[in-house]
C-alpha cells in the first residue's frame, strides 16, 4: 500500500528558492515514511512570469537537484517544473524523479480558458505517462487535465490503479467547487484514486502574485474509484500523508463497469 505525501506549497518567482520548499517538502514526508512526495504544477516557478528564462532541461540543474534529493531520501518526486520546446515556447513538464526513474509528462490539454492563454508561451505534450513503484503502476496529469475523462481512461487502460494531478488551478466563482467534482468524477470515470495537489492561495502567504495568472487555491483533494473523498486540505501551505490501496480500483472498475461496459 503506497504511503504518499502531497506538499500543497505556494511558489515563488524564483526556482532556487523554491528548490529550498522542495527540499522540506520531501525531508518531512520522507520522514513519515513517504515513498511517494507530490508537489504541485509550476513548482520550479509560478505562474504570472516569463516562462522562458526559468525553463531548464531535465537534465539540468534544477531538476538534477531534484533527483539527488529523492536518491537521498529513497523516494520518488513528482512536481511540475518547465522546459524549453523546439518552437521557442516551454513545456509544463511533470519531473518524476527517483528510484530510478527521471522522465517528464509534458501537460497535454493547456488551459486556454476563463480569459487566460496557457498556449501563447506553452506548446502542448502529446503522450500520457505512467510509471511503476513497487508493484503499482501511476499515471500522472496536469490541472486543466482534469477536465478531459478520456485522458484518465487512457491511463487506466495502461494499467493505472492511481493518478497524482498537480495543478495550480485558477481562483474564480465556482471553481474551488469545479476542482472538487472534477477530481472526484475523474475518479469515477477511471476507477482510479485521484490525487490533486495544488498549489496553496497566495494570499495566506503573502506572496505578491499577477492577479491574471492562475496561481492556486489550494484545496489539494483525493478521491477513490468510488468517488469517496478521502481528504480535502485548506487553503494555505499544508503537508498530507496518505496512504493508498491500489486494490480499492480493481474493486470500484468492477461495480461501476465504467471501463468494460464502455461503447464509445
Amino acid at each position: 500500500m503506497p504511503r504518499i505525501g502531497l506538499c500543497q506549497l505556494t511558489a515563488a518567482e524564483d526556482p532556487e528558492t523554491n528548490l529550498k520548499l522542495i527540499r522540506e517538502g520531501v525531508t518531512a514526508a520522507a520522514a513519515e515514511g513517504a515513498r511517494i512526495v507530490v508537489f504541485p504544477e509550476a513548482a520550479m516557478a509560478r505562474f504570472g512570469i516569463p516562462l522562458a528564462p526559468v525553463a531548464q532541461p531535465l537534465d539540468g540543474p534544477w531538476a538534477s537537484t531534484v533527483t539527488a534529493l529523492a536518491d537521498e531520501h529513497g523516494v520518488v518526486v513528482v512536481a511540475g517544473m518547465f522546459t524549453p520546446s523546439p518552437d521557442g515556447r516551454v513545456s509544463n513538464t511533470l519531473l518524476v524523479t527517483g528510484a530510478g526513474h527521471h522522465f517528464g509528462y509534458d501537460k497535454i490539454h493547456l488551459y486556454d480558458a476563463f480569459g487566460f492563454a496557457e498556449s501563447d508561451t506553452v506548446a502542448p505534450g502529446t503522450a500520457p505517462a505512467t510509471f511503476e513503484v513497487d508493484g503499482v503502476t501511476f499515471g500522472v496529469a496536469t490541472c486543466y487535465d482534469i477536465r478531459f475523462p478520456e485522458l484518465f481512461r487512457k491511463l487506466a487502460d495502461d494499467g493505472a490503479d492511481i493518478v497524482l494531478v498537480p495543478t495550480s488551478w485558477g481562483a474564480g466563482e465556482g471553481k474551488r467547487e469545479q476542482w472538487e467534482v472534477l477530481v472526484r468524477a475523474r475518479a469515477l470515470d477511471s476507477g482510479c484514486w485521484v490525487l490533486g495537489c495544488g498549489q496553496a492561495d497566495p494570499a495566506t502567504t503573502s506572496t505578491p502574485v499577477n492577479p491574471k495568472a492562475p496561481t492556486g487555491i489550494g484545496y489539494s483533494t483525493v478521491s477513490d474509484g468510488f468517488g469517496r473523498l478521502h481528504t480535502q486540505l485548506g487553503a494555505g501551505p499544508e503537508l498530507v500523508i496518505i496512504d493508498v490501496d491500489p486494490a480499492v480500483s480493481g474493486k470500484a472498475r468492477a461495480a461501476t463497469g465504467v471501463l468494460a461496459n464502455r461503447r464509445l
